[in-house]
């Protein structure tokens, strides 16, 4: 099927959200049992880390970990706010710096001024939306990222989105005193879809939705660690407790330019397939042979597939052993053993 499809609908009780990209699952969203990135807390500072500069907090939901930290003294209650989902055994990560986060706008407490995205570039509409900003913010100190699906969005849209979120903004900081509490859930799989995947599309709600477009089926292909990448070559994402390792290789192709070809494709798909598998951490690429001549144009295509991919990674680099590596934030849960 040609075009854009958002689903919404449920995985083994699971709320959950697929993005479908002519016929191919392009993102997908499953709700699990840990606490969700965005939730705030009021937590308690309890010990610090020495040599880390870090220290563990008392939440509702167990110890979380608190990065940078500077004045605070156990038993100091503070608001922190969910970055990510912990590895098995360790605290939930947070950061003192809590955002609200909408479909339109982001209110950053800690951060005054007026920011709008850098991918809306027409003069006349950024002036239009610091406009609309002005009209709505109130003076509070907090601040305000206008995003870049404002470029399409109807100027009520834009001031109600501005308004919610600055209402909500100022009821979590009014209430930072007291014990550990959870003050504001994260939102669901539903909700981040609406947020986060802007682009025109058909939006699927009805039951049985996954299973009549066809989600049910690529859910079943995560099963399997193998990859295909076209023209013979494949590669084999495979999740261990230390990293993610990505074998690439050629496959039934031995023509000459078969390994650039094969690595290129694996660069291009790879985010996807850590969108749609949940993969975030330390992952190590073991390409197929290739000339070192041809690492620039591998590392050309990895940046471009992994800038419009949207999930915060960095490009570590090559190794002596001639692997590449990524270090990818763990703003998903892997999938598979939802599904399972």
């Amino acid at each position: 099927m040609k075009g854009r499809q958002i689903i919404l609908d449920q995985v083994n009780d699971r709320e959950a959200a697929a993005l479908m990209v002519d016929g191919k699952l392009s993102d997908f969203l499953i709700d699990g049992d840990a606490p969700r990135p965005g939730t705030i807390y009021r937590a308690v500072a309890d010990r610090p880390i020495k040599g880390q500069g870090g220290m563990f907090l008392q939440t509702p939901d167990g110890s979380a970990f608190l990065r940078q930290v500077k004045g605070l003294s156990p038993g100091q209650t503070l608001l922190v706010q969910v970055t990510g989902y912990a590895e098995d055994g360790k605290a939930i990560p947070v950061t003192a710096r809590v955002l609200f986060k909408s479909r339109f706008a982001i209110v950053t407490p800690e951060a005054p001024g007026l920011n709008v995205s850098r991918s809306i570039r027409d003069e006349d509409t950024r002036d239009t939306l610091k406009g609309i900003a002005h009209d709505v913010m109130r003076e509070n100190g907090m601040g305000l990222i206008l995003r870049s699906s404002c470029a399409t969005a109807e100027p009520e849209q834009i001031a109600e989105d501005i308004a919610a979120m600055q209402d909500l903004a100022e009821a979590i900081l009014a209430d930072a005193e007291g014990a550990a509490e959870m003050l504001l859930e994260g939102d669901g799989p539903h909700l981040v879809a609406w947020r986060e995947w802007t682009d025109p599309a058909e939006v699927v709600t009805h039951e049985a939705g996954f299973e009549d477009l066809g989600v049910l089926d690529a859910l079943d292909e995560l099963q399997f660690s193998k990859v295909a990448l076209g023209a013979g070559a494949y590669m084999f994402v495979e999740p261990t407790r230390a990293l993610v390792a990505v074998d690439v290789n050629t496959g039934s192709d031995t023509s000459p330019a078969a390994t650039l070809r094969a690595n290129l494709a694996a660069a291009k798909d790879l985010p996807r397939q850590c969108r749609i598998r949940g993969i975030g951490g330390q992952i190590t690429l073991d390409l197929a042979p290739m000339a070192k001549k041809d690492r620039r144009a591998f590392e050309t295509a990895i940046r471009t597939a992994l800038r419009a991919d949207g999930v915060e990674t960095v490009m570590a680099g090559w190794t002596p052993l001639g692997h590449f590596e990524l270090q990818r934030k763990r703003e998903r849960l892997p999938v598979a053993a939802l599904l399972s």
